[in-house]
């Protein structure tokens, strides 16, 4: 289904970080993980709008006649790849659950993999649940590949504590 004509999809300004951390936490809760959210409206300010931007957000709003709504997010950044070159990274796509099954999710995707062309990206590569299922299947329907099915790569973190004590102890 093609997004509704009251759903515009535009770059995140300062002033929407409010609302994007509530969407963020959203779907923290959505993927069952909302006690991990440590973000909050200022860092994300800083690392958005910043002087040294560290990530892009779009933003899904619907307009109507005398106000709009954010109904939707994509965050994403720069990654390099040492064989293919520059790359973006999509950490997130969310969609408030009463605007869902209207495309745009579709057109969040189609305007970060339009910035991925316009950097000259090689790639565009994210992360999904394996228990996900329907987020998995939407990826793979615009042609995303399971690296971990099919190259038996996997997703390595550390986080900040053990990133101190590595520093500190070796």
């Amino acid at each position: 289904m093609a997004a509704q004509q009251d759903i515009n999809i535009r770059p995140a300004t300062p002033a929407d970080s409010d609302v994007i951390i509530r969407l963020i936490n959203e779907l923290a809760k959505h993927i069952k993980q909302e006690d991990e959210v440590k973000m909050n409206a200022d860092v994300l300010k800083k690392d958005c709008f910043g002087c040294k931007p560290l990530f892009y957000c779009i933003v899904a709003e619907q307009c109507q006649k005398d106000s709009s709504q954010l109904v939707g997010y994509a965050l994403y950044f720069s990654i390099y790849s040492t064989w293919e070159g520059a790359s973006l990274y999509l950490e997130d796509i969310y969609v408030t659950p009463a605007y869902r099954t209207r495309g745009i999710g579709k057109q969040l995707l189609k305007h970060v993999t339009q910035a991925a062309l316009d950097m000259g990206c090689s790639r565009l590569q994210l992360s999904v649940l394996g228990w996900d299922k329907m987020t998995k299947d939407f990826y793979t329907r615009y042609g995303y590949v399971d690296l971990t099915e099919k190259q038996d790569w996997h997703v390595m973190r550390m986080q900040r504590k053990a990133m101190e004590e590595f520093v500190r102890n070796v």
